[in-house]
């Protein structure tokens, strides 16, 4: 699998391109996610060879609502050493943008779809930050 970053999110076309220039020297493939692929695994979604891509289902959030669109950008690194995540912080950090929800491509990961991973990073993000999200 090549390096990727996959961008969840992005809406303001802005913050999309000060962050496509950060990283443009890293080389690595950037791939935007649309909505339509929000319930496939995100190990399909990273480009894992021949990843299983089960029946796409809308994940059902806190009290059984289907989540449509994400509360916030989400960045998810595939395939990157650790050298390369911590090149890719930096990266951000110079940039000035603030991307609270970041998340490495795991083996205990790949296999949720986004809105999983998203509750998830989250959850851990509200965790650590006392409730707080910074923007």
């Amino acid at each position: 699998m090549r390096e990727t970053i996959l961008l969840f999110h992005f809406t303001d076309s802005d913050r999309r391109k000060r962050l496509t220039r950060a990283l443009l020297p890293l080389g690595m493939k950037m791939k935007e996610v649309s909505m339509e692929d929000y319930g496939k695994p995100m190990g399909y979604l990273a480009g894992i060879k021949d990843f299983p891509l089960k029946a796409a289902e809308p994940f059902l959030g806190e009290g059984g609502m289907s989540l449509e669109e994400l509360s916030g950008e989400m960045l998810v690194m595939a395939g990157l050493s650790g050298s390369q995540v911590d090149k890719v912080l930096k990266a951000i950090h110079k940039s000035g943008l603030h991307i609270p929800y970041k998340a490495v491509l795991t083996e205990g990961n790949q296999s949720w779809n986004v809105w999983e991973l998203f509750q998830e990073i989250k959850k851990e993000h509200e965790s650590m930050s006392g409730g707080r999200i910074a923007e």
